[in-house]
């Protein structure tokens, strides 16, 4: 019995920090948070910019509301929506870790290629920089 409330527990644990990324990876949500990145947008703005139809914009706010990544007010006659930092930056926390683990493996890459490079010029020391000579008059391409 202990076996199957831990899967229940495990199963529960495992959706809720899936979800976020489950409603980033549709474009389409995407596509309306990077719109509303820049300013607050009406679901008709959103409507004209991305070309949605306004079922399929409200489907998407809906849930991207839901999930806590949108909030909205009513403006006159209209609803008007904004991004709510929270969850993105629970999201970016999460990533830091990759960030960084990447970030090392590309320095690491780095030195290596300008080891590489050290190496070709024959020498220990990195190359030197090119100085600017005199300008020189370029001679004619011989015609072929």
């Amino acid at each position: 019995m202990s076996h199957a409330l831990t899967r229940i527990c495990l199963v529960r644990y495992i959706y809720t920090e899936v979800e976020p990324f489950e409603i980033i990876a549709e474009p389409n949500r995407r596509a309306i948070l990077s719109l509303l990145v820049s300013s607050e947008q009406s679901v008709g703005e959103i409507e004209r910019q991305l070309r949605m139809s306004q079922p399929t914009v409200s489907k998407h706010l809906r849930v991207l509301r839901e999930a806590g990544f949108v909030e909205s007010t009513v403006d006159a006659q209209r609803r008007v929506y904004r991004l709510k930092p929270g969850p993105l930056q629970e999201l970016d926390a999460w990533l830091a870790q990759f960030r960084r683990f990447w970030s090392a493996h590309v320095d690491a890459l780095e030195r290596h290629l300008d080891r590489m490079e050290r190496q070709q010029h024959g020498s220990s020391t990195p190359p030197k920089k090119k100085t600017k000579t005199k300008e020189r008059t370029p001679r004619p391409k011989p015609r072929t």
